[in-house]
């Protein structure tokens, strides 16, 4: 890989990278695999050990992208005053609320109309960085202590459930309940990522930055790194077998052990469980520790996905859906089936007749990468030479 000069936090971007790549695999999944905009993949009922691992595997990218976004906003704020950082957080994060209904809807679904809008991760994103603009002001132990409670304690609130489409109703939906809603009749709003608790897990990873100072001790970094994480894999276990609180939906005991222990892996993600943070941010913590003093070329691939994540994030939208399109030109379906309104949703259009194996999805998910990775490489080296460009940090 071409050198390039930079000061940012290779394990950081390495993760990052890691994620962003196994996160093409889902939505690989979404456009290529039997019945996927209209089924389960984690429903015991339906779903096979493969297919369950590989919407599971998949579950570690919105968290890791979140957290990871708060470490970095603490990193770059640390050669940035308060009122500076504040500005860049509250516009980017406006900036990528825009993206997400302007941008995002457009990629996902193809319809000019715009008669379907999904507000999902780079909304959750852009939220809970304009909530941290305010947050940087406190405290690092009181944004600590912020992010702990929402976290942890959100779950508390599962019992309260809304209806309708009045303003508060709208506002419970923005914060902890998942839900679609009508905003005509021809049009329909869903708020698939209620911001709450990734709201408590950027502040967590704001909180993270401080061990990736200058001055901050390696070896104690690392000794942290592998007390959180262990712990809150051990927490993910203790909490999930007392099966009484942290995530939505308990688990059960199935018909077949297989069945029993993807009953207790099925965290819940829309909002993300503590159940759901525990065993995903646990792991990803002691893959920065693991990670940090490996150099090699899987590393060097990672980190070119790891530093454009907005722009790959966009990139391999585009590009798995026009794969879908040339997928069902090739075997000669209607294409139209790849632009989704609203009628498509309601009517069902592709609950039937379409879709690929899983060996399929994984064969184009390699595909995907192996397109994506020249003109990420090439964006990453645009970025690191032109650092004077204020607006290349918005992208």
């Amino acid at each position: 890989m071409q050198k390039v000069k930079s000061t940012r936090i290779e394990s950081i971007d390495i993760l990052r990278g890691l994620v962003m790549v196994i996160m093409a695999l889902d939505h690989v999944r979404d456009y290529f695999h039997y019945g996927s905009f209209f089924t389960d993949p984690t429903n015991l009922e339906t779903t096979t050990p493969l297919l369950f691992f590989t919407r599971f595997i998949t579950h570690y990218c919105a968290p890791v992208f979140i957290f990871l976004a708060g470490t970095s906003a603490f990193l770059y704020g640390s050669k940035k005053t308060k009122p500076e950082l504040f500005k860049f957080l509250f516009t980017r994060g406006l900036w990528l609320v825009l993206l997400e209904i302007v941008l995002n809807n457009l990629l996902w679904w193809f319809d000019l109309s715009y008669s379907f809008i999904g507000l999902q991760v780079i909304w959750a994103i852009g939220l809970s960085m304009m909530f941290l603009s305010v947050l940087i002001y406190f405290p690092k132990k009181v944004i600590l202590i912020i992010g702990l409670i929402l976290v942890a304690g959100h779950n508390l609130l599962d019992g309260i459930i809304m209806e309708g489409t009045s303003f508060q109703s709208i506002i419970w939906y923005i914060l902890h309940q998942s839900n679609f809603i009508p905003i005509s009749s021809t049009r329909m709003i869903a708020f698939a990522y209620p911001i709450l608790p990734w709201i408590g897990l950027m502040a967590l990873g704001y909180c993270l930055g401080s061990l990736y100072t200058k001055d901050f001790n390696e070896k104690i970094r690392r000794n942290l790194l592998l007390k959180i994480g262990s712990v809150a894999i051990i927490l993910f276990f203790v909490i999930r077998g007392l099966n009484v609180y942290g995530d939505l939906v308990p688990w059960t005991a199935q018909d077949t052990t297989t069945k029993t222990v993807l009953s207790f892996f099925n965290v819940t993600k829309y909002p993300p469980s503590l159940c759901y943070i525990l065993i995903t941010i646990g792991p990803s913590l002691l893959f920065l520790l693991f990670i940090e003093k490996i150099k090699n070329k899987l590393t060097d691939f990672l980190l070119v996905f790891g530093r454009v994540p907005l722009f790959y994030y966009f990139l391999h939208i585009l590009v798995i859906h026009i794969a879908a399109i040339i997928g069902l030109i090739i075997i000669g379906d209607d294409w139209s089936k790849m632009i989704f309104d609203n009628a498509t949703w309601t009517t069902g259009t592709l609950a039937t007749g379409y879709g690929y194996s899983l060996l399929i999805v994984y064969i184009v998910w390699i595909g995907v990468i192996a397109i994506l990775y020249f003109p990420s490489k090439k964006y990453m080296i645009y970025k690191a030479n032109n650092k004077d460009k204020w607006w290349l940090s918005y992208l």
